[in-house]
């Protein structure tokens, strides 16, 4: 492999663990994780005592575009299921993205669902 490709590696991991070692979901708390692609946006409900995921959604399930209306329609959908959960608050995790554009529609959307973080 390209050297500065693993560099450009190793820096991601790095933001996205400075941002996670700060951030822990419980059963009553879960960690709201988020991933972007080049073509998709997915997030997911995580459970970090046991290890497990809760719930997802994304645009990959739905066939949709990523894009500024389907990312806040995902944080309306993860809201709705983490409703049926019993589940009111959460932990985000942004990951190694700032919190901006897609990541903010997204949070916008989860919040106006009736989701607090």
């Amino acid at each position: 492999m390209n050297k500065d490709l693993l560099k450009r590696n190793v820096r991601r991991q790095k933001r996205a663990l400075r941002v996670r070692k700060h951030v822990r979901g419980s059963a009553a708390k879960p960690r709201l994780s988020v991933l972007k692609s080049n073509r998709h946006l997915s997030v997911q409900l995580i459970d970090d005592d046991l290890g497990i995921t809760l719930g997802s959604a994304g645009t990959v399930q739905h066939g949709k575009k990523k894009s500024k209306e389907s990312a806040k329609e995902i944080g309306t959908m993860i809201a709705n299921l983490a409703k049926e959960k019993q589940i009111q608050t959460v932990v985000f995790d942004r990951g190694r993205y700032k919190f901006h554009g897609l990541i903010a529609e997204l949070a916008k959307g989860a919040r106006e669902a009736g989701l607090q973080f």
